[in-house]
């Protein structure tokens, strides 16, 4: 393993070719072209490349589509991207995208209301494979009064709708109606031939290895200061980081304990962000394992959190006791589980847990591959021993986890548990995705089948609510029903890092939720000279 210079890390930059870079193939040196690991660590894996139906890699799936509105770089506001201007009624039952005019998709074909109209009919067509059909379930209507605007109708007030919208990107009608909607998710299209309209464009996907993009001359913000971007894909974030240490690339995510090492050393930039991804471990609510509330709090009480993210996360985390991130949406009287093992113990034989399942082992199925994980997973599972629920972790990749979980008539004996990662966010209503019973699969992300009619019935409320100062209020009481109700067990909510050569300017990231919607400003991003 090497440690460079910023001297050393410039020249490398300077002199690696692209495919060299990328996968070891021969190739005329670039000098201009951004090498990172876009999709290393929680929910980046290969051949994720169909925005519809992707549930992470947002941010490099950015770099070549485009939303109609997004995030800004702090996560703070919804700002226009595709959308110049965005009008909303009082009641939120109606938005009006005004667009940005004289937008090209990337085969010079133009941009119009035609095709957000077209993305959102996709979008709702379950036979294309989306994840966003639930999720869109209140527009009833897209009208088109003019190439340059677009009006969504709702069936009911959704004030969470603009923030589905930051992850939905546009996609080409002309390209993909003629294509059938059977199959339309794994359709060749998506790694030969996309088209966006984003500051990229797609070049070519060499199979596990890397995807390759070239600038986009006629981008609507100017054309960008890079001559491409590579996202190279890597095991896991150890790979990343001895190719970041090589020069081999430019950018990665890394665990906690990996961004430590690079602190001091002049070659790097850490860049340390909120997760907004709510840890937790989940029962699965189909078996009836979990039925005792008893059982879900004395799990919760088995942990000893504090100590894990003080011993393991080396402080990297703050303790959550709800389902949600966001300090105006969590209450200041929920209960905050502190660890009690003797606690757990007598709640477990208040419920028959020895009638219930006694000892034997269940299944914990996780798609965190890192040590990090396998090591918090480890003390957890030791933990839970010590009261009398044994567990045995299994780590399998995100691809294989969702086939899993997301599996119409998954099998229950793979995962009674899960250690997951929730992508919550400053929006509060993002959260239905995974909690509604309405969303279980393959509806929308509820896979852990819960079904909690209070639950329901406070998220209902709080969704259809348009006055903001009220829908805060009713956010807290869903906040508290999940407390109570404890359909998940609530861990933690990490800080994320992400790597960046120091000789590269411009560059934003945040660990946003699903990785993206929000500002990059990609087009900006630069070596420095």
């Amino acid at each position: 393993m090497i440690t460079l210079t910023r001297r050393d890390s410039m020249a490398l930059a300077l002199n690696l070719g692209i495919a060299a870079a990328a996968a070891g193939a021969s190739a005329q040196p670039t000098r201009n072209v951004l090498v990172g690991g876009f999709d290393v660590g929680p929910g980046g894996y290969p051949n994720n490349f169909n925005p519809l139906a992707a549930t992470a890699g947002f941010q490099w799936l950015n770099l070549y589509y485009d939303t109609l509105v997004l995030y800004d770089g702090k996560l703070e506001t919804i700002q226009g991207s595709l959308a110049q201007r965005v009008e909303a009624k009082p009641d939120k039952t109606a938005y009006t995208f005004h667009l940005v005019p004289d937008v090209k998709w990337h085969d010079g074909q133009p941009f119009t209301s035609a095709d957000v109209a077209f993305t959102i009919e996709l979008a709702k067509d379950p036979r294309s494979g989306s994840i966003f059909n639930s999720r869109l379930g209140d527009i009833a209507r897209v009208g088109t009064p003019d190439p340059m605007t677009a009006v969504f109708e709702l069936s009911k007030s959704n004030g969470a709708l603009l923030d589905i919208i930051t992850k939905l990107m546009m996609l080409p009608k002309h390209a993909l109606e003629p294509l059938p909607r059977d199959g339309l998710d794994r359709n060749p299209w998506w790694v030969k031939t996309p088209i966006g309209t984003g500051p990229f464009s797609f070049v070519r996907y060499e199979t596990d290895q890397f995807v390759e993009l070239k600038a986009n001359p006629a981008y609507r913000k100017g054309r960008p200061k890079l001559d491409g971007v590579i996202n190279r894909y890597f095991k896991n974030s150890s790979n990343a980081v001895d190719a970041l240490r090589a020069g081999e690339i430019q950018f990665s995510y890394v665990e906690a304990d990996e961004a430590r090492s690079f602190q001091g050393n002049r070659a790097f930039h850490v860049i340390p962000g909120n997760s907004w991804v709510m840890n937790y471990i989940g029962f699965n609510h189909a078996t009836t394992l979990w039925e005792d509330v008893q059982v879900r709090r004395a799990l919760m009480q088995a942990i000893n959190r504090q100590a894990l993210v003080t011993s393991i996360l080396k402080g990297a985390a703050e303790l959550a006791n709800s389902v949600y991130i966001a300090g105006n949406v969590t209450p200041k009287d929920l209960d905050p589980y502190p660890y009690d093992p003797a606690k757990a113990r007598q709640l477990l034989q208040d419920a028959g847990w020895e009638k219930i399942n006694g000892s034997k082992p269940l299944a914990w199925l996780t798609y965190y591959n890192t040590p990090l994980v396998e090591n918090l997973m480890a003390a957890m599972q030791a933990m839970l021993a010590a009261v009398g629920i044994h567990v045995v972790p299994r780590a399998v990749d995100v691809a294989t986890y969702n086939g899993i979980v997301y599996n119409r008539q998954p099998d229950l004996a793979q995962y009674p548990l899960v250690y997951a990662g929730a992508q919550n966010g400053p929006e509060p209503g993002a959260v239905n995705l995974y909690i509604n019973e309405s969303q279980i699969p393959p509806n929308g992300a509820n896979i852990m089948r819960i079904r909690d009619a209070a639950l329901n019935g406070a998220l209902g409320a709080a969704l259809g609510e348009p006055d903001d100062t009220k829908r805060i209020t009713r956010f807290q009481d869903v906040a508290r029903v999940f407390n109570r109700d404890l359909p998940w067990a609530p861990l933690w909510v990490g800080t994320r890092y992400g790597i960046i050569a120091s000789n590269v300017a411009n560059f934003v990231w945040t660990p946003a939720p699903s990785g993206g919607g929000y500002d990059q400003q990609a087009e900006s991003w630069a070596f420095i000279a």
